[in-house]
């Protein structure tokens, strides 16, 4: 019995371990009545059904997949076994299998046929333990949604000499848990395909079916047959090797054509649609009436010597926009300019043509690629901030901020201060806001930017809307003295930006700061 009870605990254990995707109701449990015989298998009469005897088995199975169960039956009966001086002696026998069910499963039959096999374990009244084999085949008849009457036939081998035995059994199955809708199911499917399409993509940035590693142009769709490289013209040479790409050609000219078949490329061939010779870059043995080097049938001008580069005619010194200037020396042959802007317009006189004068209509210099610099400070007009007052390039064109202004704004940070917890201005905090005030008048083309910080204490929300209300409290005392509110703006950071730890007193003081800075208009 305890070799019974060992190989109870390791089936039920086998069975929950188990996590597999259910399709359907994942859980059953089955009730039959057994016909066991011991008999005909070891010696007895196969056709004496009396050596048949009855038992019982309880089971309950998990659906691994649509088509695959795991059953656990628990058995247990009276048999003829062992023969002696009277025939065949009866025992109790009890046992416990691990079975492996394959289903011939539609959802739309009645009928389910299915192959089983599995291992057991057998324990006899007499102490008498074996190890069985058992294979068969059974069928489920469907009486309801989740009920079936099976029946299942089996031959079990014997580790043990004289135990083989045939069974049979019939009985209910009820099936239970939360079922798996078909649709739920397609979803899962579909989920696991498009994981896979996923992977793919991941690894074939092109999306043309072939991996990066393995794809030449791993950025461009192509064929498997050009490893992953695009063919526009079909003409079974990549793109990349094709001299011609977007004309069908041949491979032993890089695939361009050769239109005339004289053994020249069209992408070098001088008369394509005529046979000719290499010498003669593909073109037919010609005269050269003029002897300019141009023969005849390329010539525009066979009567007259001229140059290749004007297809055999003479050079004339054209003017075609009629402003004085040659073309070959007008830098914008088709429009009327000045010799000054070399041929082309020049809007406003200042010497630099409309095509480079990025102020076409304003004098300018020709340094400043035609833009005036009203202050002279080196920035032109449509970059500098502060056009009529001499500045820097770092200030965008305006005056540089003095040391002593830059000071008071740096002491701000520390001198500007409010009730703990709250967003009222404490009054050691006037002084200081008054002079940034005065430097704000100092710098008209300037704006003040207000930006309210705090340390970590207390939630990230109430932080946020404490250091708004800081930098606010700022800007509309400020207003209150006369600023104009279009030369200042706020801001408020909470926790987000600290400029020292906050696992101390000193850093926390340190991050709750309103900070005050000029920026060019």
């Amino acid at each position: 019995m305890r070799n019974l009870f060992l190989a109870l605990i390791l089936g039920f254990s086998l069975l929950t371990a188990i996590n597999a995707q259910n399709p359907g109701y994942p859980y059953g449990l089955s009730f039959k009545a057994l016909f066991m015989d011991y008999q005909s298998q070891n010696g007895g009469d196969i056709s004496n059904f009396k050596s048949y005897h009855h038992g019982f088995e309880i089971g309950i199975q998990k659906s691994l997949q649509e088509n695959i169960n795991l059953v656990v039956p628990i058995k247990a009966g009276i048999v003829s076994t062992d023969s002696n001086e009277k025939g065949f002696s009866h025992r109790k026998v009890y046992g416990i299998d691990a079975q492996v069910q394959y289903l011939f499963y539609k959802p739309e039959t009645v009928v389910t046929p299915y192959l089983m096999a599995g291992v057991g374990g057998v324990q006899e009244d007499e102490g008498k333990f074996n190890i069985q084999v058992p294979f068969g085949a059974g069928v489920y008849f469907k009486i309801r949604e989740n009920a079936y009457i099976n029946w299942q036939s089996e031959y079990r081998y014997s580790l043990e000499d004289d135990r083989n035995n045939l069974h049979h059994g019939i009985g209910f199955v009820y099936l239970f848990g939360n079922p798996v809708p078909v649709e739920e199911k397609e979803m899962e499917k579909e989920e696991e395909m498009d994981e896979k399409e996923e992977d793919l993509l991941l690894n074939d940035s092109d999306g043309d079916g072939l991996e990066d590693d393995i794809d030449l142009c791993p950025q461009l769709a192509g064929s498997k047959e050009l490893k992953g490289c695009p063919d526009t013209d079909s003409d079974g040479i990549a793109d990349y090797r094709d001299d011609c790409p977007s004309v069908f050609g041949l491979a032993i000219f890089k695939g361009c054509p050769d239109t005339d078949e004289d053994g020249i490329s069209d992408s070098i061939d001088e008369c394509p649609n005529m046979k000719g010779t290499k010498e003669n870059n593909g073109c037919p043995e010609s005269k050269d009436r003029d002897m300019d080097g141009v023969a005849d049938h390329l010539d525009h001008c066979p009567d007259m010597k001229g140059s290749a580069d004007n297809n055999g005619c003479p050079k004339v010194l054209e003017d075609k926009d009629g402003d004085g200037i040659a073309d070959d020396e007008d830098k914008c042959p088709n429009i009327k300019g000045t010799r000054n802007a070399m041929g082309c317009p020049d809007a406003d006189g200042d010497g630099v043509s409309d095509l480079d004068d990025k102020c076409p209509n304003i004098p300018g210099l020709s340094v400043m690629n035609g833009c005036p610099d009203s202050d002279g400070d080196g920035i032109d007009d449509s970059r500098d901030k502060c056009p009529n007052t001499k500045g820097s390039v770092g200030s965008n064109g305006c005056p540089e901020i003095a040391k002593e202004d830059l000071s008071v704004l740096e002491l701000a940070m520390r001198a500007v201060s409010f009730d703990t917890g709250k967003a009222t201005l404490r009054p050691q905090s006037f002084p200081i806001l008054n002079q940034i005030g005065d430097i704000l008048i100092k710098y008209p083309n300037y704006n003040l930017l207000i930006e309210g910080h705090t340390d970590n204490v207390g939630s990230a929300v109430n932080n946020q809307l404490l250091s708004e209300r800081r930098a606010e409290a700022c800007y509309q005392y400020l207003l209150q003295k006369g600023i104009n509110a279009e030369s200042m703006s706020f801001i408020g950071y909470g926790e987000s930006q600290p400029i020292n730890s906050n696992e101390s007193l000193r850093g926390r003081s340190l991050n709750r700061r309103v900070e005050f800075s000029l920026r060019p208009k």
